[in-house]
């Protein structure tokens, strides 16, 4: 059994590593110190530095490499496509920190592609806003909006400097209809350089738009960085094969 000092010394070593890889201060790639190093730096046995990398292990923080040692985990980032909910909500479930900054914001009048996005009139006026959220240090999506403020006028009033649109939106006005469009693109100088990616490196687009009672209310393009990325869907039996 356990001892009450190597439990303690359990949660401080395991509280430590976590608190450097959810920093970054560890990133993806970094390995970790030998158990013997560990041992010795915390003052505990080598089988209560093994029960902490098991545990970092089992929690894919780290991946274990026999004869190679322990490395922190590249996250396996997943994209959420037949639901809507907040990248933010996306970023947490990755136990990484989060965080977001307003590139742009800028009321206009829609344009033709404004238009065909949004089903909209040629006098209609949109919200378009580029956003970029983080996960961790690491750019986690690049997000282009638009919305309708015929539909939502309150969104003029919002500076979004601290809520990402997507976040207020949800809360703010419910939708009926949601169509999703999926496909790859590489990335071009300008989305490599936000992103911190190389040009023409492979990305994961998805473009969502929705509908509430009154029309159309948002369309939105959010751009991921395609080697961290995947898509998951869960369906269940009943429909069309």
């Amino acid at each position: 059994m356990t001892n009450g000092k190597e439990a303690t010394l359990h949660h401080r070593i395991l509280s430590d590593i976590e608190g450097r890889i959810v920093s970054g201060e560890w990133p993806p790639g970094y390995r970790l110190p030998f158990e013997v190093d560990l041992a010795a730096q915390y003052g505990c046995s080598r089988m209560t530095a093994n029960k902490v990398l098991t545990h970092l292990a089992r929690a894919g923080l780290i991946e274990r490499r026999k004869k190679s040692g322990s490395f922190v985990a590249q996250p396996v980032m997943q994209a959420a496509v037949l639901e809507i909910h907040s990248i933010e909500a996306e970023v947490r479930s990755l136990k990484l920190p989060y965080s977001y900054r307003l590139e742009r914001r800028i009321l206009r009048e829609a344009g033709p592609a404004d238009r065909q996005h949004l089903e909209l009139s040629e006098t209609a006026s949109v919200l378009d806003l580029v956003c970029l959220h983080h996960a961790g240090e690491r750019p986690f999506c690049l997000e282009e909006r638009l919305i309708n403020l015929a539909t939502v006028p309150e969104a003029e009033a919002e500076d979004f400097a601290r809520l990402a649109p997507g976040t207020w939106l949800i809360s703010q006005i419910p939708w009926s209809t949601a169509e999703h469009k999926i496909y790859a693109l590489s990335a071009s100088a300008e989305v490599g350089k936000t992103l911190d990616i190389p040009r023409n490196a492979a990305c994961l687009v998805i473009e969502r738009r929705t509908w509430g009672s009154s029309g159309p209310v948002t369309f939105v393009r959010f751009t991921y960085p395609g080697d961290r990325h995947a898509l998951v869907a869960r369906f269940t039996p009943g429909g069309e094969n």
